[in-house]
């Protein structure tokens, strides 16, 4: 008797889909090579046990898996995100792992493939790959090739590492063992034997069988995000409250570049207590002629009512067995509130299953090269660079008439936007402010120039306090803990950044009024005094005699406008002319805060502060650079960027 199939167990963590996407494109494509390929999330893996059942519900179909000591090949996939930190998926995995008490040989059976998706213009690119790598190797395990690398900022994304490190695997698993591709790495089985049926299904409901029942608007929401197949494992689907828009007001003067918004908000009916530093993230409502647009497109009724569950397997009965407690929904509403047609773009495969269903052979021929490796960077140049929605692409393939169940399954999801709360529930109670960029560009390709706008900023700014509209709403801990009383604060905020330290500032201003505050340093940038200084009055009032910002209180407001004069200045330059100031601060125990774009800025405020560590020290830049991350390791070094 030969020795039997091997089969490949791919684990990933996501934050926000990504690495699920290249975990089961990974999957998909060892088994179109003939090797089985098991999919499952870190936080529905036990390493220990010798068993492991994934709950029934969640994104993937119901799988057994051993434990990681005695699997043979296990393949990787994980996200970094924000400054380093890892998917809320991973983080019990992890702690595991770092066990001191496993040893060096624990997984010396085990051989393995780590392949990360990150950001570039990130300080800490990919560096949840890269430790779970030098752990992996700790413990004893082998690697099966180098691990990969994706960057966000390459034209093609994530993918143009990942196709090129797939071959590599691909050949070197197949000279580990010829078993794991018993005709080959590079035989191919027909992508039409596998493109044959969704992973979920819809069942549709006559409305005269339904029961009449009022639901609540939260329970509506938790019910379609609850069935939909983006939902990461163990999200929020129910919101923690809904907020009600108060004001609407632009901070941007006429002859800006950008429309910043400041926003107040109620909340409606419950409240939920948050913290200066805490982040909210908002469920944007989509324009409603283009939802109309794409389920006239699609030939979709939009007052039936559905229930969405994963397609009967043999390990998981029938689909209706296990819906049970699924309450039907309008096809409409869980169009609207689980699935992204008018701002995201379609992922690669998206393009492979609308080839199965086009009947105009141009059309076909096109949607084949744009799944291709060959076609991969056209593809980009068509739609990520574009910026193209599901509604545009099939507008632009008129010929393919895609079942409901697979575009249920390959719409992006309609994510929550996360943005810094700017208010502290100190100074304003029962109130939620935000300060919001309006995000708009225009497209590169000539001549098709087209000007786009971010779906949740535009949608924000539209609104009215009129309007009564509830937004549904998520709070949750940023990278930006909420600083005690007596600690002194060295802020960095340019542009938008600002936003949590009005919160950290109008905070300490309540304070003060019963008790003494430590000093705070306050480093503001952005381009032009006149047209984009946010919240000026503000920041002057607190930095006026005997404010929180005064330099008679320790503290100090410095402000960079860099186009206000023929060289540019920043925000690291400020406190390089501070340098003083800042370092006596640091030596009475200050915290840095930063928060603000993700591309250069926190990396040239680092290097400023490194420059002012070996000045005041007399230290070389490698000894600077262990006392800045000493001082992270304690916590008085927090950074929040975004892209």
């Amino acid at each position: 008797m030969g020795e039997k199939q091997r089969k490949l167990l791919v684990l990933y963590a996501s934050q926000t889909g990504n690495a699920l996407d290249a975990a089961e494109r990974i999957g998909r494509e060892a088994e179109r090579r003939g090797c089985p390929a098991s999919i499952v999330s870190t936080d529905e893996f036990d390493p220990v046990l010798e068993t492991v059942t994934v709950p029934l519900f969640d994104h993937l179909e119901p799988m057994i898996v051993s434990s990681l000591p005695h699997e043979e090949s296990v393949v990787f996939v994980v996200s970094t995100t924000g400054q380093g930190d890892s998917p809320d998926s991973f983080k019990e995995f992890w702690r595991f792992l770092l066990q001191r008490n496993l040893g060096n040989s624990w997984l010396q059976r085990l051989r393995f493939a780590v392949f990360g998706l990150g950001d570039s213009g990130y300080q800490k690119y990919n560096f949840v790959a890269k430790k779970l790598d030098k752990r992996l190797l700790d413990l004893g395990a082998t690697t099966i090739v180098e691990k990969g690398l994706g960057d966000d900022q390459h034209p093609s994304g994530y993918e143009a590492t990942l196709d090129p490190w797939m071959l590599s695997l691909w050949s070197t698993l197949y000279q580990i063992n010829p078993k794991y591709f018993p005709k080959g790495p590079d035989v191919m089985i027909p992508q039409d034997e596998l493109t044959d049926q969704p992973k979920y299904r819809i069942l549709y409901h006559k409305q005269e069988t339904l029961e009449p029942e009022l639901m609540a608007e939260s329970d509506i929401i938790e019910r379609a995000r609850g069935m939909s197949p983006g939902k990461l494992s163990k999200d929020k689907t129910k919101p923690d409250c809904f907020l009600k828009m108060t004001k609407n007001e632009v901070l941007t003067k006429a002859g800006s570049t950008k429309d910043v918004r400041h926003f107040e908000f109620q909340f409606v009916s419950s409240s939920i207590k948050y913290e200066v530093g805490d982040v909210v993230e908002l469920l944007p409502s989509q324009d409603s002629s283009a939802i109309d647009a794409f389920i006239k497109r699609c030939h979709l009724d939009p007052e039936s009512f559905i229930t969405v569950c994963p397609r009967e397997t043999e390990n998981n009965g029938s689909c209706g067995e296990v819906i049970t407690h699924h309450v039907p929904i309008k096809l409409k509403t869980f169009v609207e509130l689980t699935m992204d047609v008018t701002s995201a773009s379609p992922r690669r495969y998206f393009f492979e299953v609308m080839s199965f269903y086009a009947t105009a052979e141009l059309e076909k021929e096109r949607l084949q090269y744009f799944a291709s490796a060959e076609g991969r960077d056209d593809l980009y140049n068509y739609n990520q660079k574009e910026r193209k929605s599901v509604l545009e692409v099939l507008e632009d393939f008129s010929s393919v008439q895609m079942p409901f169940e697979w575009l249920v399954q390959l719409v992006p999801s309609l994510k929550p936007r996360a943005f810094s709360i700017s208010s502290s529930p100190l100074a304003h109670p029962a109130q939620v402010h935000l300060t919001v960029s309006v995000v708009s560009w225009i497209t590169p390709s000539y001549p098709y120039k087209r000007t786009r706008k971010g779906l949740c900023s535009s949608w924000l700014a539209s609104l009215t306090p009129e309007q009564e509209i509830n937004i549904p709403v998520w709070f949750h801990k940023g990278s930006l803990p909420a600083p005690p009383q007596p600690l002194p604060l060295i802020l960095v905020g340019p542009g938008t950044g600002c936003a949590p330290f009005r919160g950290f500032i109008a905070e300490r201003a309540v304070q003060a009024q019963t008790s003494p505050i430590a000093p705070v340093m306050f480093f503001f940038g952005c381009r032009n005094k006149d047209t984009d200084f946010l919240y000026k009055d503000f920041w002057e009032s607190h930095a006026r005699e005997g404010g929180i910002l005064s330099e008679v209180k320790g503290g100090g407001f410095y402000t960079a406008f860099s186009r206000d004069q023929p060289k540019k200045v920043y925000v690291q330059h400020k406190i390089r002319e501070m340098r003083k100031k800042v370092w006596d601060l640091l030596c009475d125990g200050a915290a840095v805060y930063v928060a603000g774009s993700s591309t250069k800025m926190p990396s040239d405020v680092m290097s400023a502060l490194e420059e002012i560590v070996m000045e005041e020290t007399g230290g070389s830049k490698e000894m600077a650079s262990r006392w800045l991350k000493a001082l992270e390791k304690a916590g008085r070094y927090n950074v929040e960027a975004w892209s």
